[in-house]
């Protein structure tokens, strides 16, 4: 049976990192880039940015990212290239799936600089794609991962704690859906079936931030670098980017995507409402009270909501609820990859028992 492993060519982790870009163009024969940036990292570390570019008279365009990874993004940023030969996207998932989708459509070389450890998105060969109203669009499957991906710690560590903690609500459900997808024999993202390797990162993605979860934390609420920020930011960022996509994606995630189209969750981060996912996943495992009550536990260590009222749907009744868990069971999505059918009614009942036993603990 194929199993198909996906990586980024090359992954740099370290503080001061964001000061080599215009070295790792050259590492990749780029001569004029265009940058795709966040407008908080464009406001407060342009001249960081671009002073290795200035420094070698190299030509560098700076566009900043409009807000949503949608279809009218990537086309604009697309219309803009002009000259450039190489994209790099710098900020939070959303300008970095967009930054890989405007690659991928131009045929050019991409260097990824996530300034926060919020998601997985940086290392995958894959574009989550939402509309303007921020409601989930699609997947955009991409024909390789990024060139290179540099996470420089020194800026993700000034970034507010709250993104490393919806970082781990993403990374921490990588583990749980790559098992999954191990039981029911699943074709993930990289286009095999779980793989040794890949269960193995997901899990050693798990252990990290349980071991390392909470000093992180508090390393990032002082805004410094320590060894345990240092772990949890290779395992939100790579071991979950490799683990997820190598590995695949189950309830979780598809969870996620059914709540973005509730209103009342917009405010939430993907990883935020990707951990209320996994707690439903769990649920519709029925794993024992125990576990659940561990992560559960961890969940609320590092900041994470464990129930509908914190992710805002206190008042939502089951005609509310139903809107999203139909989404979740939608043709295509993952939560088809589960070792077992499910069914919105399904759903739905998980999403009620996660949040009554959450609320019990």
């Amino acid at each position: 049976m194929l199993k198909v492993i996906a990586s980024p060519g090359s992954y740099v982790q370290g503080a001061g990192e964001i000061t080599r870009l215009y070295g790792y163009c050259q590492s990749l024969g780029g001569k004029k880039a265009y940058i795709i940036i966040d407008r908080f990292i464009h406001d407060n570390y342009k001249d960081t940015v671009t002073a290795g570019f200035d420094a070698a008279g190299a030509g560098v365009t700076v566009s900043v990212f409009g807000g949503e990874c949608s279809e009218s993004e990537i086309s604009r940023h697309c219309s803009a290239v002009g000259d450039c030969d190489i994209i790099i996207g710098i900020g939070g998932g959303k300008t970095l799936d967009c930054s890989k989708a405007v690659a991928f459509r131009m045929n050019m070389s991409v260097i990824i600089v996530p300034t926060a450890a919020s998601s997985d998105a940086p290392c995958s060969r894959l574009s989550v794609l939402y509309n303007d109203d921020g409601s989930f669009d699609k997947y955009l499957p991409l024909p390789k991962n990024p060139d290179i991906v540099v996470a420089d710690t020194q800026i993700i560590a000034c970034a507010p704690a709250r993104f490393l903690s919806s970082g781990m609500g993403d990374a921490l459900a990588t583990y749980y859906e790559a098992a999954a997808c191990l039981k029911s024999g699943a074709v993930t993202m990289a286009g095999g079936v779980c793989s040794e390797a890949a269960i193995a990162l997901a899990r050693l993605c798990r252990d990290t931030l349980l071991s390392d979860g909470k000093k992180a934390l508090l390393s990032a609420k002082a805004k410094r670098t320590t060894p345990a920020l240092e772990k949890i930011v290779e395992a939100n960022t790579y071991l979950s980017g490799i683990g997820f996509e190598s590995g695949g994606l189950a309830a979780a995630h598809a969870v996620h995507n059914g709540l973005t189209a509730l209103s009342e969750c917009h405010h939430m981060l993907h990883g935020e409402k990707v951990t209320f996912g996994l707690l439903t996943q769990l649920a519709l495992e029925n794993i024992p009270a125990c576990e659940f009550a561990d992560i559960v536990s961890f969940c609320r260590d590092v900041g994470l909501p464990t129930t509908l009222a914190e992710l805002g749907l206190g008042n939502a009744d089951d005609k509310r609820l139903m809107i999203a868990a139909k989404a979740a069971c939608a043709d295509g999505e993952t939560i088809h990859n589960m070792p077992f059918a499910v069914t919105p009614d399904d759903v739905l009942s998980a999403m009620r028992l996660a949040d009554a036993l959450a609320r019990e603990m």
